[in-house]
């Protein structure tokens, strides 16, 4: 593994977790070069899955792409690691049962699923997730995306 830092690829594992669902493998490291912490994260990909993007080029699923996106959509959010961990986990799961015979899904789909699991999570990742995944061209769209959110009275209930 190389240092995030220095680049060196001498380190050190310092610490291990299982995640709940066993999906996933978080370790800490330490750079022995210049003494860098980070974390590191193992996941199980399913075998040879491509995203059509929107131009048509093919690409390979990445779920560390999928992980950056959601953490932007999830800043300043009270939304742990751990949680996204699940839903990236969650979105990879249902990527796989939705791949088509030759191995590919469409970009959209994915947009969809994260914007799901986003919409049922919190409302505020959800918009930032959906302003930028739907390139919104003027305030207007978005502010008709959040109209489409269910309200909310004091209680935090849903009002109809």
């Amino acid at each position: 593994m190389r240092c995030p830092k220095c680049g060196k690829d001498s380190d050190k594992v310092l610490e291990t977790r299982i995640s709940k669902d066993a999906s996933s493998i978080r370790r800490r490291r330490l750079c022995l070069e210049c003494s860098y912490r980070y974390t590191t994260y193992e996941t199980i990909i399913p075998a040879d899955i491509y995203v059509i993007k929107k131009d048509g080029r093919r690409e390979e699923y990445k779920p560390d792409k999928l992980m950056a996106g959601i953490k932007q959509a999830c800043w300043k959010r009270q939304i742990s690691d751990d949680v996204i961990d699940q839903l990236v986990t969650k979105v990879t799961d249902r990527v796989s049962e939705k791949v088509n015979s030759q191995g590919e899904i469409k970009s959209h789909t994915i947009g969809e699923l994260v914007m799901a699991e986003l919409k049922e999570l919190d409302e505020v990742a959800y918009v930032r997730f959906a302003s930028v995944y739907r390139h919104f061209k003027d305030a207007e769209a978005f502010i008709n995306e959040i109209h489409k959110l269910p309200s909310k009275n004091s209680d935090g209930d849903n009002v109809e």
